[in-house]
């Protein structure tokens, strides 16, 4: 009979599964180069296990498998890495059968991935023994991958297999695998509907009912057990405490079934040992939901229950094996079959024997077929049995492909996911590339703020900035609707909130927005925060938005803020070098390159708005005797008084610049020569009432020399002021020196 029920699965199965399969590299087994150590990681205050970080080779010792390491004593925690191989994928990702109890996954000392919550203690619950696909980042290949394990059952670490493949060609073994399991749990559902019929219509209802039992059980058992079911449903708790029911339910079944075939030997033993085993089901499952005990721990027992009750039971069975008809025979046959492969994949869960996949399903199969053998002998309907039976397959099929389709669809979300993220990536480097046109971080800031209601879409969120590492942040742009529930939506803020990291638990960050920092380097070679992009939270699964993958915008969102960073960082320094390039070292004043383009500039504006342009150069008297006498550094000092005179006695709109030693030049827009003169002379007058004082001594009384130049009214030629200005200069020298000549 087992041949019918999977020839069709295969058939319909077969092709889809070999093409897909031939389209990418094959599955790479991680088997090599792991290792171990006790304990659990600290962890710095960005949150990286310092583990995952230090070279501490003679720290971890080499084990064959992750699992089980020896000497554990006391320890709940334990940590595994291993190097992982290179391959040519396409969407790789790391493949886990089952993990004891609960994992996190470190990458580059950043975490990846995560099953359950460890608590501070680094601890946590049980939620599951479900299959892991762990999406690997493109530079994977040769690098260490970091497992942190807690574990209070018996059993700590990774189990079953672990492998690199493709995500797509997974799926398609996960279904590969587990489409005979939920074949054969179909088979066993409809066993037990039929015999609930039988129960309601035949004499033999008690017989008929407990069969029912029994194949309900074991079709919901393969059904939590299989892979596939986490495809349909993921509530990995919710399958285990359906397999566990189920599992602890089948000695219930045949105990009860068996105390009614022997009733006339009917031995107190088999009475005891379905109550026993109904009353752990209640007792076990009632402890885990009232979070009494873990529900991993109720399988220990069971098992060891399951163990001594099963021979007890099979050598009662053999005492009275006269009393048993054959069609009975043949149903404890199958149920002998199917509690020795549960032997047998007890033994494989519990370490006694090596890991393989154990086929429970044949043993499910084999107590199924046994109760259509015995239903086709009773009521002769073989060949409407069979059309009946071949018509709920059909049906089963036409569910599993539609499960294929929804897979399908899954993936053509996710490929227009990667297209947006393309269309971002676009985004980002127009965004790029303007910035690196900007002339300083001013003008870089605003092109930014312009731009990240764009590159953050969909999400609300305001944007904050500041020019100076000790100044407060001012916000610069806000979009979207109003963000009443962000906490941190102000118009200036003081403190610097810590950024988002990817994988916090929902409720520490429940009604608080993304952060992310722009982070600037300064000339000194540190680096500060120097602006803020708080931005809403996407919708959590499930809340209607299926095409949203908040993990995958987050990461998308942070290398963006990181490439702003770098860029706008390049542009303060490039604003700073510029600006020490045009600014003297020893007065702060701006240099003779300054002057000469600013010069230019005032040329031209002068020109078209026909405004008078002024220009005073300024020497300063027998500074060469001055520094003769008294030396450089008190020269220097000279300079620098003389450069705060000068700035301070003239206009706001004016600009003063060193030439050269003791030369320097005042560019005056907008004046005429009268008050020019005035303004030349009360500069004249300023510093030769300067009192110069140096190391505790007053120094001599310095005087300047001006020469001052307008245009048009002392020359006609703006392209010659600087000449002019400097005719007038040689000419106060010639005067005897501090005085004021004008061309």
């Amino acid at each position: 009979m087992r041949q019918p029920v999977l020839t069709v699965i295969w058939v319909l199965f077969g092709l889809l599964l070999s093409g897909m399969a031939a389209a990418h590299s094959a599955a790479v087994d991680v088997t090599d180069g792991w290792q171990y150590r006790w304990g659990d990681s600290p962890f710095n205050e960005q949150g990286k296990p310092l583990w995952a970080e230090e070279q501490q080779p003679q720290a971890w010792a080499d084990i064959g498998f992750p699992s089980n390491p020896p000497d554990r004593g006391d320890y709940t925690n334990v940590w595994y890495r291993v190097t992982l191989p290179g391959g040519d994928w396409n969407d790789p990702v790391l493949y886990i059968y089952s993990v004891d109890l609960i994992v996190e996954v470190y990458f580059q000392g950043e975490q990846i991935y995560h099953y359950g919550t460890f608590d501070a203690n680094g601890q946590g619950k049980f939620e599951g023994w479900p299959w892991h696909a762990i999406d690997l980042p493109p530079n994977f290949a040769g690098q260490p991958l970091y497992f942190r394990v807690f574990s209070d059952y018996s059993d700590i670490g990774l189990w079953g297999e672990v492998q690199i493949l493709d995500r797509e060609d997974l799926y398609v073994s996960i279904i590969k695998n587990s489409i005979e399991s939920l074949v054969v749990a179909g088979f066993s559902g409809l066993i037990a509907l039929l015999a609930l019929v039988f129960a309601l219509v035949q004499s033999e209802r008690r017989s008929f009912a407990t069969v029912a039992l029994f194949s309900f059980s074991v079709g919901a058992m393969l059904v939590a057990e299989s892979q596939a079911g986490l495809l349909i449903l993921y509530a990995p708790l919710f399958w285990d405490y359906i397999a566990a029911g189920s599992y602890f339910m089948i000695p219930v079944a045949m105990a009860l079934l068996l105390s009614q075939w022997l009733t006339n030997t009917r031995p107190m033993v088999m009475d005891w040992i379905w109550k026993l085993h109904l009353v752990y089901v209640l007792a076990a499952l009632g402890a885990a939901l009232a979070g009494l005990v873990n529900l991993s721990e109720t399988f220990p027992v069971f098992d060891a229950m399951f163990a001594v009750t099963t021979g007890i039971l099979f050598v009662s069975v053999l005492r009275r094996w006269r009393t048993v008809n054959t069609e009975q025979r043949l149903v404890i046959a199958g149920y002998a079959v199917l509690a020795v492969l549960l032997m047998i994949d007890m033994a494989v869960a519990h370490s006694l024997l090596p890991w393989g996949r154990v086929p429970v399903n044949l043993g499910a199969l084999a107590f199924s077929l046994a109760i259509v053998a015995i239903s086709l002998a009773h009521y002769g309907r073989t060949q409407q049995a069979i059309r009946q039976l071949n018509q709920s397959l059909e049906h089963k099929v036409s569910e599993r492909t539609e499960r294929l389709e929804q897979l399908a669809r899954q993936e053509q979300v996710r490929s227009r996911q990667l297209m947006l993220e393309n269309e971002r990536t676009g985004y980002l480097n127009d965004l790029i590339a303007e910035l690196q046109d900007c002339r300083n971080l001013k003008e870089g800031y605003a092109i930014w703020a312009k731009r990240l209601p764009r590159l953050c879409g969909p999400l609300r969120g305001q944007a904050y900035v500041r020019l100076e590492q000790d100044a407060g942040f001012m916000r610069i742009a806000q979009w979207g609707s109003p963000m009443d529930e962000m906490a941190l939506a102000a118009e200036t803020l003081v403190s610097v909130p810590p950024p988002s990291q990817l994988g916090a638990a929902a409720g520490d960050a429940l009604n608080y927005p993304w952060c992310f920092h722009l982070c600037l380097h300064n000339q000194d070679g540190g680096r500060f925060v120097a602006g803020l992009v708080l931005l809403e939270e996407p919708l959590a699964p499930g809340d209607g938005d299926a095409d949203y993958n908040s993990a995958q915008l987050f990461l998308s969102l942070e290398q963006a803020m990181q490439k702003t960073s770098i860029t706008l960082s390049t542009l303060g320094l490039r604003q700073e070098l510029e600006r020490l390039s045009y600014e003297d070292s020893l007065t702060g004043l701006k240099n003779r390159r300054f002057f000469e383009e600013l010069l230019n500039h005032e040329v031209a504006s002068a020109r078209r708005s026909e405004l008078p342009l002024s220009l005073l150069i300024i020497d300063i008297d027998l500074f060469k005797r001055f520094n003769d006498r008294y030396g450089h550094p008190a020269g220097d000092a000279a300079l620098k008084a003389v450069a705060k005179v000068l700035m301070d006695g003239v206009r706001d709109s004016d600009v003063v610049c060193r030439l050269g030693g003791e030369e320097f030049v005042v560019l005056m827009p907008g004046s005429s020569n009268h008050p020019t003169l005035d303004r030349a002379e009360l500069l004249r007058r300023s510093v030769s009432e300067l009192t110069l004082d140096y190391d505790g001594s007053v120094l001599e009384t310095l005087t300047i020399s001006v020469g001052v130049a307008t245009w048009p009214e002392t020359t006609e030629a703006i392209d010659q002021l600087f000449q002019v200005a400097d005719q007038a200069l040689y000419r106060a020298k010639q005067n005897g020196r501090n005085c004021v000549s004008a061309a």
